[in-house]
């Protein structure tokens, strides 16, 4: 163990009055050494090295900094305080690779560093190989979308109820966020079925291509169940009084698109179906399934059909009950395929549903 003390006598000179090229060169030879003889060293010995790493590499310049913290980063008994302050340093070149693989560095480390860091060291705090979920809280809650879709496919990253609640919730408007916190087996059950219930159609298949065989089995008892729920209530809907007060409208001439949207923005969910039924010339029951069926493109259909804009479709789907298809995505697809429907197709498959009711 004779290693480090052997450097003493030229090592002062090099702190007192050596160059930068000097210091640096003296770096790589106390990391060489310490590299090394790393399994054998004592904690007196690496509180040695810690000492004069860091009093050597205050003044040397980054990229030294950067390949001595990429050397270091992966052994277990690296220099604490060397690690702590590579870790911190604003020079993500520099912090990465400790923050990414260094086991030196603590919860309450990586806790302060979350806390107070940018992006680009939380993205590298998502990459560790194990994180406590007392980190991925802050991780979750402070991070961009390229942190937290990280986070949720980090398989070694624990997570509260309280993250995943939150990434199920930022996922709305995040397609592959979804898949990913989708596909974790730890995700909590009623917030795996939140997430399918808001999952556009494409993340559901993808989720379902994706899985096991044991994980299909439930997204589809899940969708089934849904849609058994949706059914249900349907059912359960008395339209008769909103009938009436729609049909009042409508003699005396003041049935038209300025009262529908009002109905749909005002969540008159039963006079709403009830009014574009009457506009459509289709029966209630069947405007009533294609309102709240697992897809929006019906909504779509009866709006260009009837000569409705946008507006009218958007808050027809708003108006849904459970908020189904209603994330940024989900209406941005929608507003794309509403743009492309040409007012004659929808026309043809209106007709049919006017003449065969049955058919929704």
């Amino acid at each position: 163990m004779s290693a480090a003390p052997s450097l003493i006598p030229e090592l002062e000179d090099v702190i007192q009055n050596g160059s930068q090229e000097k210091r640096a060169e003296t770096v790589k030879r106390i990391a060489g050494l310490f590299v090394d003889g790393a399994d054998h060293f004592t904690e007196a010995h690496v509180g040695l090295f810690d000492d004069v790493l860091g009093r050597l590499i205050v003044e040397i310049e980054a990229k030294t900094r950067m390949e001595l913290a990429t050397r270091l980063a992966p052994i277990a008994n690296a220099p604490l305080e060397l690690m702590r302050g590579f870790a911190n340093d604003d020079e993500i070149a520099i912090a990465a690779p400790v923050l990414r693989r260094s086991p030196r560095l603590s919860d309450d480390d990586l806790v302060d560093i979350a806390k107070s860091k940018g992006q680009a060291h939380l993205l590298a705090i998502s990459g560790r190989d194990e994180i406590a979920a007392v980190v991925t809280d802050i991780l979750v809650r402070r991070g961009d979308r390229d942190v937290v879709r990280n986070v949720a496919e980090n398989p070694k990253a624990s997570l509260s109820d309280d993250s995943f609640a939150t990434l199920v919730k930022r996922a709305e408007t995040d397609g592959i966020l979804a898949e990913k916190v989708g596909l974790r087996p730890d995700i909590p059950a009623h917030l795996f079925r939140d997430l399918l219930v808001q999952a556009t159609d494409v993340v559901q298949r993808r989720l379902m291509a994706a899985a096991d065989t044991e994980t299909q089995a439930e997204i589809r008892r899940v969708l089934d169940k849904v849609s058994g729920e949706v059914r249900s209530k349907a059912s359960l809907r008395d339209f008769r009084a909103a009938q009436q007060g729609v049909m009042t409208l409508q003699k005396n001439g003041r049935l038209g698109e300025p009262e529908l949207l009002e109905f749909a923005r005002s969540g008159m969910y039963e006079e709403a179906i009830c009014a574009l039924a009457m506009l459509c010339a289709v029966p209630i029951d069947v405007v009533e399934r294609l309102m709240s069926g697992e897809r929006s493109d019906p909504i779509l259909i009866l709006c260009r059909a009837r000569g409705f804009g946008w507006p009218m479709a958007r808050a027809l789907m708003l108006a849904r009950p459970g908020g189904r298809g209603t994330s940024t995505q989900a209406l941005d697809t929608a507003y794309g395929h509403f743009e492309r429907l040409s007012a004659s197709t929808a026309q043809r498959v209106l007709r049919f549903w006017q003449l065969r009711p049955g058919a929704a």
